[in-house]
């Protein structure tokens, strides 16, 4: 239960330091006047949890959890995510526990702060804390997604913070963030926290490639600004004569793309290098096909070019079309073209989700069911070896699994099966559970029979074919991209030798 001094304080005393939280939160959920007030309460008491605890920065470490919430509070979550950021660190850092926070705050904040707090240290060791940390956060996020949100905003604002630490301490942050928490944003979309998260990152990892890219992004800053205003007023006439009404606009691309998709590290840089023209249509999706039509009849289109991720969404919940085509002075343009919703979602990806969960009365459930999602389905690839031994090898094959995008390919029943990019038919077996891995023999793709380590691509129909006499082949191994692939093939390999040698008496 709270200390007795914080007993009976009206709810509605102020709270100077929080108002940019209540500001942002009631501007998002207008009239929510009894969760304002749950706001200023939780507040209140994590101010006095972390007492006179200071930052590295020498800043009130209350700063820090504040910070969190207000940035999810701008991502539009509801409060009981608010309530949890305020206390992700109350139970690592106090001494509050977990079975207070749930008669102060109930179980869904008490869950909430459990799936982002780290495991003791001291008593594991310090890689084993780590990697089992990092398990527990996942198989949380499989019940709540809202937890994966929180400790990304939380290693956002410690990358923003990042230059009160030591160097070592610096880009061993910077690394993981790079290595594991930017892939989870990928994931999920959240593509405003991604390009942030990576150029933070970027800073630390590399400081003269982000300098040489920033100044490289300086130069003819104000003729491309002009380049780009001759374009939109290009591409608005374009649409006009297409009747479709969108606004359009040149967006920057972020330092570490452009440090990423400049092979030659030129000291200036092409106006198609620094932005995009994203135009965003007041229409549904057909709209932004007949606003493709313009921009084509405008700009020639590159072949090969175009993309279409409205028809075919992105494993994250990203919809948009993508073009590039030569403007003014030969130069490559990027376009894409969304609609509004969309282009909610292309920024925060799986947050949109759950925030209009939220906003339709759904709070409860939001990050519960914006999971289940086909969209998603990569998670439970994910949570489907993460119940196992814990292996020293954890966080790699996190790492590992996380790696690029993703494929959807479809079995012959019609189901989806969601892969990573690069899988072959041994990842597709191992995927469908049961015993399709251990009795895989040959496949079959698009009607046509092809070996079991063939790579795999997005819209393949797929076919696993089984015998119980399957001998697996040890190369298989090398050909699996999954770690449950990988998982299962060991299993199979480890229970052979334990026959070979006898260790296993047969029946």
């Amino acid at each position: 239960m709270l200390h007795g001094r914080l007993q009976g304080r009206p709810a509605t005393e102020r709270v100077p330091a929080a108002a940019p939280l209540l500001e942002v939160f009631g501007r998002q959920h207008p009239g929510a006047d009894a969760e304002l007030d749950w706001l200023r309460s939780s507040y209140r008491v994590a101010e006095f949890l972390h007492g006179d605890q200071r930052r590295r920065s020498g800043t009130p470490y209350i700063s820090h959890p504040l910070a969190v919430a207000t940035i999810l509070a701008e991502l539009g979550m509801d409060v009981s995510t608010l309530v949890a950021a305020l206390l992700h660190d109350a139970v690592e850092d106090t001494e509050y526990t977990l079975g207070e926070c749930r008669v102060d705050f109930g179980a869904e904040v008490a869950r909430l702060v459990d799936g982002v707090t780290k495991l003791d240290g001291k008593r594991l060791g310090k890689d084993v804390a780590e990697r089992e940390t990092f398990r527990k956060m996942v198989l949380a996020a499989g019940a709540d997604l809202r937890v994966l949100l929180i400790k990304l905003v939380d290693r956002l604002h410690n990358l923003r913070t990042l230059a009160a630490q030591p160097p070592h301490k610096q880009v061993r942050i910077a690394r993981q963030s790079m290595d594991l928490l930017v892939p989870f944003c990928d994931r999920l979309g959240l593509y405003r926290l991604k390009r942030e998260m990576e150029d933070l990152a970027f800073l630390y990892l590399n400081p003269q490639g982000h300098a040489e890219t920033a100044a490289a992004v300086a130069i003819d800053r104000k003729a491309r600004d002009a380049y780009f205003v001759t374009v939109g007023k290009q591409v608005r006439s374009a649409l006009r004569k297409y009747r479709v009404h969108a606004t359009v606009t040149a967006r920057p691309r972020h330092l570490y793309s452009i440090y990423e998709g400049t092979k030659d590290r030129p000291t200036a840089l092409s106006p198609g290098r620094v932005c995009r023209i994203v135009i965003v249509v007041e229409g549904d999706e057909r709209d932004c096909y007949v606003a493709l039509g313009a921009v084509h009849a405008a700009y020639a289109p590159l072949a090969g070019r175009t993309r279409d991720y409205i028809a075919a969404p992105k494993y994250n919940l990203y919809q948009s079309l993508h073009t590039s085509v030569v403007g003014p002075h030969n130069e490559r343009i990027d376009v894409l073209v969304r609609t509004t919703s969309m282009q909610d979602v292309a920024e925060d990806g799986i947050a949109a989700a759950i925030r209009d969960l939220g906003r339709s009365g759904d709070h409860a459930n939001a990050g519960e069911s914006a999971r289940h999602r086909r969209d998603l389905a990569w998670l439970q690839g994910l949570l489907a070896w993460q119940g196992e031994q814990p292996s020293e090898q954890y966080l790699d094959e996190l790492r590992t699994e996380l790696l690029g995008g993703s494929i959807v390919v479809v079995a012959p029943n019609g189901d989806l099966v969601t892969l990573p990019e690069g899988a072959t038919g041994i990842d597709y077996a191992f995927a469908r559970g049961g015993h399709v891995g251990d009795r895989l023999f040959s496949l079959r793709v698009n009607g046509m029979l092809a070996p079991v380590t063939a790579e795999l691509n997005n819209g393949d129909l797929v076919e696993a074919l089984t015998t119980e006499r399957a001998t697996p082949d040890k190369e298989w191994l090398g050909a699996a991209r999954t770690a449950r692939a990988r998982r299962g093939l060991r299993a199979i390999f480890d229970l052979e030798t334990d026959l070979d040698n006898g260790e296993i008496e047969q029946g």
